[in-house]
Parts: structure tokens; C-alpha cells; sequence
């Protein structure tokens, strides 16, 4: 009873306590941060094998699991005329070993419930602590006697070869790819790429050469996190690793990336199937994660387009609409940083979008940033900070970024301390320091026909370059349409081109059969019409049977994947509804619920094609690319409102024509899906084959 009255004389003290407290607030005055929480982070057992291996152990039993990073800390290198090379090995890396088969070594993780993948200079393994040092002896051995087949190394060259073919038309691609070049130069580590020439060039050999001289344990680190303790993993490190035989040391010397611009200008690359604008301001800074500056560059990049309030966004997405993201970043790098700001923007909006982004830069570089931004930029990282401790992995990255890039000791400990320093002074002083708006290549990836007339008018000066950061002079977006051509006489010579009126006519069905690859899976595809406007589309994976099918009736109709049924969109079953044939082109002129207008003459691919434009009752547009020289369709591009109400544009390429039965049709067609480029090649095509109304159901 007595303890009873304790407790309850206690609460009664602190309720008086806090009403007092309570009382003594001035709520007129923001109360000042706390100071940072002491952060106390565990030391990783560490243990180094005669030949180099450096061994990071953290040892966490909350879970019966085991993971093990293998980091190769090797100097970038210039890969020159094999270019790509690294990049095949990391593929066959991890397939099998010389005394293991590829099917066999994935077999066995498969069973375990494991994991375990390989880069060109690295290697993860997860399991159940049960299973852990099998894993670990599976990789050691894939590290040290990897099976380099000639097989398997034409596989992996294909396939990243079809990789280069399907991305050509990429706008970020090309991008992320100029962009490098002319930041560090293309004979730079982080500037040279990766083309079809060059990956032709490589050999088994070069990747042997390659794997010899760069994975082996010389500047090797093995991180080793989860249920373990640390004497049982030595023993099985050195079980496992001790016969890595050790590499020749060999001084590579990086060269300089490129100087910045002496003042800006627009580096632009013209691609005529852009529907958007890709937009990087870009210059080249000089930070290390050991600078004194490093966390308020982290801070300053955070308000200026670190996050979804940050200025970069706010100003072009949210008050202007212009993208659905503008973003910014530092690269803190040991060997070469570059800071970069931008995003994907329409085309008609492309120059705006350059002067606003121009105009946040300069903005956090003289006017003092808000007490309530420079708070929450904190909260965010001192929230992400706290979140990543309870990952046991985060001890060990920690301790391994420490190594490398050669911090002090208490880098972590202070670094929520360091962070809540920052004023809003030194968020001005670092944005002059490493946010460039007057030295800035501002490279941008579009459609120059939609785009240029506009960006001159920003007074910005313009240099132009090809899609592989090769100067080039300004190309000849539009040309004069000849006297006497027309929509009809264009439309007129495509039909007369694929066959003529007559034969067109006389085609009742279709049925065209198509191939691709698609991340990796042999697709094919289906396609069954009849006249005037029945469709059914069959999608399958090899080995996986249907995966998408959609059909038409003339009625409704219905969308089906991986079994689950619904019915077709009501924008999609009105736009069916209104097709009156098979080909299009046919009935074009004669229909007067769409305006037909021949527009320009642009380049497609280097060749000269007429630009036809049609647009249907609801105002959506179809541009339309007849070849000048052959009359052929090559290209069209269909818009149409997407989510956010913005125009989404969607680009079909067409080649490859070859007559079935009289009439040509385009054997190659390269059509967007899931994010990226798809070639689908047709391997059938049937015509006036006898179809029911039970292929359309």
C-alpha cells in the first residue's frame, strides 16, 4: 500500500512539474533545435588474408541470415576500343565455375534459397545462417575459377549488343551518354562509353586479359554482416580465400576530366523522335566525401533539388507544370565530382524550363535560404541517418566508405552534428562555391524541329552535337515542301508505294506474326484483323504461354494479363469503333471526322521524310512520316492525354518493307513498351486467311 501512495505522489509531482514547465514556454518564440543525438557506432571485427583480402565482420543475431559483399576497390580505367568489356565479364562473372556447370551452380542456389550475383569488380551472397559458408565457398570459387566459355561469352556480347540497338533511340540514354562525354571527356574513365563498334571489337581473350589484371584480391574488401561470430568466419575466409593468387600491382594514371566552360552555353543533340526535352546543367566541382564542405553541399543540394519541396521543383513542376520531377545532385567522387540539375520537360516548354532552372540556381546563391527550408532539409537528413543505423549492413558500408575514400574516424559519429551546423550563411557560401548557372554546359536532348527557334531566343549561345558527343554543325530541322505536294498527293504515293488502291482493297484479313526480345524473354506476338475493324493481339513469352491478350469484336472488347480479364478502356473502344479498314491510309482523305494537314519535310534517321498530321474528332494527333524518296511510312507518333492531363506521346518506327502477296509491309517495327524500345521483327504475314468472329471473343 505504501508503494502504492509512492507511485502516487510521484505522478502528482510530475504533472505539477509539467504544468509549471508549461506555464514558463514563450509559444511567441520557435524553440531552438536540440542538439544532435550522440550516435555511437559499433567497430567491425576486421582481419586482413596474406594476399590483400581485407575482411569487415559485423556480427547481428536478431535473424538467421548472412550476407557477404565483395568490393574490388580497383582505380577507374579506360577501356578504349574494347569498351564494354568489363561489362561482359560482370555478366558471365557468377555462372558456373571450372569445376561446377553454369546449370548445376544455379541449381544448388536456387535450392539453398540463396542469393549470389557478380559485377565486373564485385560480388553479393545472402542465405540462412545454415547455409552460409556453402554460399561463401561457391563464391570464392566463382571469384577464383570462373568458367569464361566461348559459349557463354557470345551470349552475353549479343545480348549487349541488342542492348546498344534497343536503347539508339533512347533520348535518356543518349543523354546519359553525351552527358559524361563532354562533362570528363570521352578518353576519361567516367566519359568513354560503351557502342556496337566496340563491342564487336572485344574477344574471350580481352575478357580473360581483363579478369586476370583486375579481380583479384590485391584492393579486395569482404564485408560480412549477420548471424556469425567473428573467429568462425576468419577460419572460413581463410579456408575458402587463401589461394586467391594476388595480382600484379598495376599504377594507372586517370587523366583530367574536361575544364569547365568559360561561360554557358547549350550543348544540343538532336533527336527527331523526341517527345520530350532532356535537360542537364551541368559543370565539373571538386569534392571529396572528406572535404570540410562535404555536408553542406548535402544540405544546399537538398533545397535546391534534393527532394519533392526542394526550389528546382517546385518551380518547374509545381507551379509551372512543365515535368513531373526536376531534380539536382552532387557526384562526391575521389577521382572526379560533377554537379548536375535538370529534367524530362515538354518540348513547346523546353527554353522556359532552361531560363527557370537558370534562375532557382542563381536564386540559392543570393538570397539567403528560410529558416523553415533549412530545417526540414536537416530533418530529412538526420531522419535518413537514424533509419539506415538499424540496418546492420549500414555498420559495415560505413566502416568500408572509411577505408576507402580515407575519412577520420569519427566521420559517422559526427555527422549529424556536422549537419545541424550548417547555417544559412554557409548554404550560400557552398551554392557559390559548387552550383554553377554563369560556366554551365547546359546540355539538352531534343527535338530541335519543336524546340530551337525558341532556345535562340534565350540568347544563350547553341553548339550542336551528335548522339555520341561529336561536334556538329547546326542541322537543317525543316526544309521548303516542293510545289505542287499535298496530304493527298503524299498519302496518295504511300498507297501506290505498298501495292496500289485495287490490292489494298481486296484484303479482307491479316494475320502477322512477330519476334523480340524483351528483358531478356523471347516474346511473340499474334496480331489477328478483319475488315473493317476486328483485332485480337496475342502476346506470349516462350516457355510461359499468354501473358497479354487483347481483342475487338466491332462492339466492346477486353484486356486480359496473366489472367486477369477487364474490360477495354472506353477511349480505346471508341477509337476502334472508328477505324473503317485495314489500312488506314485508304479512307483517310474521305473522312471528315479528321483534319488531314501536311506539315513539314524533317529528317528521319539521315533521310528526308513529309510530316502529315492527323487530327480526330477530340483534338489527339497522329504525326504521320512518309519517306520522301520511297513514299514508305517510316515513323508515327500518336498523342494523347495522360495522367495530369499532360500530352503523352508515343512513337512507332517502321523498316525492313518486303511485298507479301503484292503489297509491302514493314517487317521491322520498333515500338515503346514498359520504358523502353522494343524491335519486333515479323516472321508471318497471311493474307485473306479464313477468320471467325470466335478469333475476336
Amino acid at each position: 500500500m505504501r508503494r502504492m501512495k509512492t507511485k502516487i505522489t510521484a505522478l502528482i509531482a510530475l504533472f505539477l512539474l509539467s504544468i509549471s514547465a508549461t506555464a514558463q514556454i514563450d509559444r511567441s518564440k520557435q524553440p531552438k533545435p536540440g542538439p544532435a543525438p550522440a550516435i555511437t557506432l559499433e567497430v567491425p571485427g576486421e582481419f586482413e588474408l596474406k594476399n590483400g583480402l581485407k575482411v569487415l565482420v559485423v556480427e547481428n543475431h536478431k535473424l538467421p541470415r548472412v550476407s557477404y559483399s565483395l568490393r574490388i576497390d580497383n582505380k577507374p580505367t579506360v577501356e578504349g576500343n574494347i569498351a564494354g568489356v568489363s561489362g561482359i565479364l560482370g555478366a558471365m562473372l557468377g555462372n558456373g565455375t571450372a569445376s561446377i556447370s553454369k546449370d548445376d551452380f544455379n541449381e544448388e542456389i536456387d535450392f539453398l534459397g540463396a542469393n549470389l550475383g557478380f559485377g565486373s569488380s564485385s560480388a553479393f551472397g545472402s542465405s540462412l545462417t545454415k547455409y552460409s559458408e556453402r554460399i561463401l565457398e561457391l563464391m570464392a570459387d566463382a571469384a577464383m575459377h570462373p568458367l569464361l566459355t566461348e559459349e557463354e561469352f557470345q551470349k552475353e556480347k549479343a545480348k549487349a549488343i541488342e542492348g546498344i540497338k534497343s536503347s539508339a533511340k533512347s533520348v535518356d540514354a543518349v543523354a546519359g551518354r553525351v552527358g559524361s562525354a563532354l562533362a570528363y571527356g570521352k578518353k576519361h574513365p567516367f566519359g568513354e562509353f560503351v557502342t556496337e563498334e566496340t563491342l564487336n571489337n572485344i574477344t574471350l581473350d580481352n575478357v580473360r586479359s581483363y579478369y586476370q589484371k583486375s579481380f583479384n584480391p590485391n584492393n579486395a574488401y569482404l564485408v560480412v554482416v549477420g548471424d556469425v561470430d567473428f573467429k568462425t568466419v576468419e577460419k572460413q575466409v581463410k579456408k575458402y580465400f587463401k589461394k586467391w593468387d594476388k595480382g600484379l600491382d598495376v599504377n594507372t594514371n586517370i587523366p583530367e576530366p574536361y575544364k569547365n566552360v568559360d561561360a554557358t552555353e547549350i550543348n544540343f543533340i538532336d533527336m527527331p523522335n523526341a517527345v520530350q526535352s532532356n535537360i542537364s546543367i551541368s559543370s565539373n566541382v571538386n569534392l571529396k566525401m572528406g572535404d570540410p564542405d562535404y555536408h553542406t553541399v548535402l544540405i544546399a543540394n537538398k533545397i535546391l533539388g534534393g527532394g519533392f519541396n526542394s526550389y528546382l521543383n517546385m518551380n518547374l513542376r509545381e507551379e509551372h507544370g512543365y515535368t513531373y520531377g526536376a531534380r539536382s545532385s552532387v557526384r562526391a567522387n575521389r577521382y572526379a565530382s560533377r554537379f548536375t540539375a535538370g529534367a524530362a520537360v515538354r518540348n513547346e516548354v523546353t527554353d522556359s524550363s532552361v531560363v527557370q532552372a537558370l534562375k532557382e540556381i542563381k536564386r540559392i546563391k543570393t538570397e539567403p535560404v528560410s529558416a523553415e527550408d533549412l530545417k526540414n532539409a536537416k530533418a530529412k537528413y538526420v531522419g535518413d541517418f537514424v533509419l539506415a543505423l538499424e540496418r546492420p549492413q549500414t555498420i559495415a558500408n560505413y566502416a568500408l566508405n572509411i577505408k576507402l575514400n580515407d575519412l577520420p574516424k569519427d566521420f559517422y559519429t559526427t555527422y549529424l552534428k556536422k549537419i545541424n551546423a550548417v547555417t544559412t550563411e554557409d548554404v550560400m557560401r557552398i551554392a557559390n562555391k559548387y552550383f554553377t548557372n554563369e560556366k554551365a554546359r547546359v546540355i539538352i536532348v531534343g527535338k530541335g524541329s519543336e524546340v530551337i527557334s525558341n532556345l535562340e531566343k534565350t540568347y544563350i549561345p547553341i553548339k550542336y552535337f551528335d548522339k555520341y558527343a561529336t561536334p556538329t554543325e547546326k542541322p537543317v530541322f525543316s526544309k521548303a515542301i516542293p510545289a505542287g505536294v499535298t496530304a493527298q498527293t503524299v498519302i496518295d504515293g504511300y498507297i501506290k508505294a505498298v501495292g496500289g488502291k485495287q490490292a489494298l482493297q481486296n484484303v479482307t484479313t491479316l494475320v502477322q506474326e512477330m519476334n523480340a526480345t524483351f528483358q531478356g524473354q523471347n516474346m511473340v506476338t499474334t496480331v489477328k484483323q478483319k475488315s473493317p475493324n476486328l483485332m485480337s493481339n496475342d502476346v506470349s513469352i516462350v516457355g510461359m504461354g499468354t501473358v497479354f491478350k487483347q481483342a475487338f469484336n466491332g462492339k466492346d472488347g477486353y484486356m486480359a494479363q496473366m489472367g486477369n480479364k477487364q474490360p477495354m478502356p472506353a477511349t480505346m473502344t471508341d477509337k476502334m469503333k472508328t477505324k473503317k479498314g485495314l489500312f488506314d491510309e485508304l479512307l483517310l482523305m474521305a473522312d471528315t471526322t479528321k483534319k488531314v494537314k501536311l506539315m513539314s519535310i524533317e529528317p528521319i534517321d539521315g533521310k528526308d521524310a513529309y510530316v502529315v498530321v492527323v487530327e480526330d474528332a477530340k483534338g489527339e494527333k497522329t504525326k504521320n512520316y512518309y519517306d520522301v524518296a520511297s513514299g514508305l511510312k517510316v515513323k508515327s507518333s500518336a498523342t494523347a492525354k495522360g495522367p495530369g492531363g499532360q500530352d503523352v506521346t508515343q512513337d512507332t518506327s517502321y523498316s525492313d518493307y518486303k511485298a507479301v502477296d503484292g503489297i509491302k509491309f514493314p517487317h521491322k517495327m520498333v515500338v515503346p513498351m514498359a520504358g523502353q524500345n522494343v524491335e519486333l521483327t515479323t516472321t508471318s504475314i497471311k493474307i485473306n486467311t479464313p477468320l471467325t468472329d470466335a478469333d475476336f471473343n
